[in-house]
């Protein structure tokens, strides 16, 4: 990809180091985050290159990057062991010698005491006789960093530790920011498989070649996409046009509306369905739900006192995704959890147990895990955490037992004490699927299998009415959302 006729790029080259990476035992994150904070610097990393610890290798891989890329970064090898050898590596690569750099020692000694400052901590002053220290800064405090980061030209030697490496670029990077460009991004997707469009995108590709880089990335695991295509350039102007080009080639209906950040922008896309004008089942169910939810935090003022109810099933995904959205909107500099009930069956289908886990991270739950019989568990929540008083749950009045529930109700006088809250009670199948898909919320995979209501694996199958014969013969089943009939929802379950 080049700016312009005049403009050489700002390229980088990445050099991971550490036996340790190539046998397995260590996951290398570090140039996945440079990678990505260096794109949006306008730089391009143009190779990525992981070696062993071996001052050979270390200085031919050196050498050859230092005369390809305007940057390199080093990640690893700066420690105090004997197999730390980058520093020795660079030095070897532009023909000098390590040497204990005043500056460092004196740091070290700070650091460690003139007293504890052996050999090996010593290794760690010993840097290239041209080393240059340096120093970032942090821009909300404007305070120096304690300890520097060594340079050679134009390499950049980092630690191997992922939050020392971090830590350190985001208070140097402006060291390798392009002044003169920032690339553009772009991106479609698409509900069609690779091979059904691949004509279509190489014909784009090879006409904006010059200017835009296109790249395709399946997702084989994705409920509402099958292709991200994704188009980077630094030309503006290019880029729109080859967008515009490579929407307009694509199937009819092909071309589908994806948030990428849902849960992020909850409280934006929830508050703007409540302030459409509409009057339809979709908007009233939405706004009713949001009223009930807001008059709960109304009635219990702080949020230790309510616990959501979740199984990973759909009614809850949606109730989650509305309660944080509220939580989102009234308190917007929250960063503490929010206390999640769930209730184990005895069977769980892995999926599920997968999807709550991820739920979990995703929301930021404290999850208050139980099984068994739902009466002892909440007898246990009320031992365990007296402090809650209501627990706001995903319950339909098409729901077994459910028809006479309010969307406040108390647990019955033989059960233990608690509020139930009902922000949906009044939802149907299709108003939950709705919000579901138009907010692009994560759910349970089993949904895109077949399955219409969760229950446990000896007793939860997946849903007759989705059934349906592929081209090749085999027996298959559409996604849960393609669900006509509201009153089928429960025909996978036995009980």
């Amino acid at each position: 990809m080049s700016s312009s006729t005049d403009e050489r790029p700002v390229t980088a080259g990445i050099i991971i180091v550490g036996d340790e990476i190539l046998k397995g035992q260590t996951q290398d994150t570090n140039s996945h985050f440079l990678c990505k904070r260096l794109f949006a610097l306008g730089v391009q990393v143009k190779r990525i290159s992981v070696i062993g610890d071996d001052l050979e290798e270390i200085a031919k891989e050196v050498a050859e990057f230092s005369q390809k890329f305007t940057h390199v970064i080093t990640s690893g090898g700066v420690g105090p062991t004997h197999d730390d050898m980058t520093f020795e590596g660079v030095a070897k690569a532009f023909n000098t010698e390590t040497v204990a750099h005043p500056e460092l020692v004196k740091l070290l000694e700070k650091y460690f005491g003139p007293e504890s400052l052996d050999a090996a901590k010593m290794k760690m002053a010993e840097v290239p006789a041209t080393a240059q220290l340096q120093y970032g800064v942090n821009k909300s405090t404007g305070e120096k960093t304690k300890y520097p980061l060594v340079s050679v030209a134009n390499v950049y030697m980092f630690p191997g530790v992922p939050s020392l490496l971090e830590r350190a670029f985001v208070l140097l990077e402006d060291t390798f920011k392009n002044p003169n460009s920032t690339f553009h991004t772009l991106e479609l997707y698409v509900n069609q498989n690779e091979t059904n469009i691949a004509s279509q995108i190489k014909q784009v590709a090879e006409k904006f070649k010059q200017a835009v880089v296109i790249g395709s990335y399946p997702d084989f695991h994705n409920s509402y996409y099958k292709v991200k295509l994704s188009l980077e350039s630094t030309n503006l102007h290019q880029l729109t046009s080859a967008y515009d080009e490579l929407k307009s080639s694509m199937p009819e209906g092909a071309v589908v509306s994806y948030e990428k950040d849902p849960i992020g922008k909850a409280a934006e896309h929830v508050y703007e369905i409540v302030g459409r004008q509409q009057d339809d089942v979709f908007t009233r169910s939405v706004k009713q739900a949001v009223s009930v939810i807001e008059e709960a935090l109304d009635k219990y003022t702080s949020l230790e006192e309510i616990c959501l109810g979740f199984n990973g099933g759909k009614d809850c995904t949606a109730l989650l995704h509305l309660f944080h959205a509220v939580v989102q909107k009234r308190y917007p500099d929250r960063k503490g959890k929010l206390q999640a009930l769930y209730i184990r069956s005895r069977l769980p289908f892995p999926e599920v147990e997968l999807f709550v886990s991820n739920a979990c991270q995703r929301y930021n739950l404290e999850l208050i895990r139980y099984e068994g019989r739902i009466k002892e568990n909440l007898a246990a929540l009320k031992q365990g955490h007296p402090g809650v008083k209501a627990v706001l749950m995903g319950t339909r009045k098409t729901d077994p037992y459910s028809d006479h529930l309010e969307s406040f109700s108390m647990t019955d006088p033989d059960w233990p004490q608690f509020m139930r809250v009902n922000p949906i009670l009044n939802w149907n199948y299709e108003v939950v699927w709705r919000f579901l898909r138009e907010l692009c919320l994560p759910y349970c995979s089993l949904y895109d299998q077949g399955y219409t209501s969760l229950g446990s694996m000896n007793n939860t199958h997946p849903n007759p009415m989705l059934q349906f014969i592929d081209h090749n013969g085999i027996v298959s089943y559409k996604p849960a959302y393609e669900l006509v009939e509201n009153g089928n929802e429960r025909d996978g379950r036995n009980t």
